[in-house]
């Protein structure tokens, strides 16, 4: 009997050791061999699936040449540069590379939800030949926060309906359409930079679905000669796009919004601004079709209502 007892203990601690062994908090990832892990894939990899605690993937600074994917299985997981300017994952395609098309370019694909990712660059450094996205998004409820995304045309692609996405304290650069997609996603003390005259956004909100892109409290620049740029355009004709306290510089041209070169969007694109600020804020030029919001619906913005029923994973309550 007392064999049994010690053989039992025995075989709950040796299971015990084993969960924990997998259980791994920290994954530190380095390119010079000090991490257990070269690459962030590798890392990313290693985390097990479905898991019900976090785990943090630690990135030292260096230069990561990968095509990252976060797959769907993964949740829980927090992705750390150790520096936003030093901790650097790029990748160089771009559509018109064998006839890639748009979205096949990513350099990152998040298609895991439950995401966050803090500190650290996201890149697509092609030559500007073509659409060439920097980060692709498909999981639900990700956070991004002090991280910088760079590139140009198609920098940012919110690639999913119904999913709900978070940008805080963020540098965002781009040509053309460089925030584009159909998901939900707060941008929030951001700062939104122009590369050259053309268009900021391209929302493709469903038509049911309220919220499009949301920018709060952002700061709109541009590189030197710019100085004709929209907030917007719609890639679809329910396009939802807000633009609220933020501090918009003189490239930000007198319209605001484009139809995209038809005249039906202006019926049903849903574009919205309030109390900005900065030479490109007057409301005085804009389109007829955009609307400027009351103090009473600017206040319906809330995390609980953009989120919808969905604000519990909000970091900065």
């Amino acid at each position: 009997m007392l064999k049994r007892i010690v053989l039992s203990i025995f075989m709950l601690t040796s299971v015990s050791i084993s969960i924990l062994a997998q259980q791994q908090d920290t994954l530190v990832v380095s390119r010079d061999g000090t991490g257990k892990y070269r690459t962030i894939q590798e890392a990313v990899e290693a985390v097990r699936a479905f898991m019900d605690y976090t785990v943090t993937i630690y990135i030292k600074n260096g230069l990561y040449k990968e095509k990252l994917v976060i797959p769907s299985w993964l949740k829980n997981v927090q992705i750390v540069g150790e520096s936003a300017e030093g901790t650097i994952i790029t990748y160089d395609d771009h559509a018109n590379i064998n006839k890639m098309g748009t979205f096949r370019t990513y350099t990152v694909k998040v298609e895991g939800s439950g995401i966050t990712f803090k500190n650290l660059t996201i890149e697509n450094n092609a030559a500007q030949l073509g659409q060439a996205v920097a980060l692709h998004t498909e999981g639900d409820k990700l956070i991004f926060i002090g991280c910088r995304f760079l590139g140009n045309q198609d920098t940012i692609y919110t690639g999913a309906e119904g999913t709900r996405l978070l940008f805080s304290h963020c540098y965002i650069e781009g040509t053309t359409d460089f925030i584009f997609g159909p998901s939900t996603a707060l941008f929030e003390y951001c700062t939104i930079h122009s590369k050259r005259n053309s268009y900021i956004t391209a929302a493709s909100t469903p038509k049911d679905v309220e919220y499009g892109y949301v920018f709060k409290n952002c700061k709109l620049t541009a590189a030197d000669g710019v100085d004709k740029v929209y907030l917007g355009r719609p890639w679809r004709p329910y396009a939802a796009t807000a633009f609220i306290n933020c501090e918009m510089g003189k490239h930000i041209c007198a319209p605001g919004w484009e139809n995209w070169r038809n005249p039906e969007n202006e019926k049903t694109a849903r574009y919205a601004e309030f109390d900005n600020r900065g030479e490109g804020s007057s409301l005085a030029g804009r389109v007829n079709w955009s609307h400027k919001l009351t103090k009473k619906e600017a206040l319906k913005y809330t995390i609980e209502n953009i989120f919808k029923n969905c604000s519990d994973w909000y970091p900065f309550k």
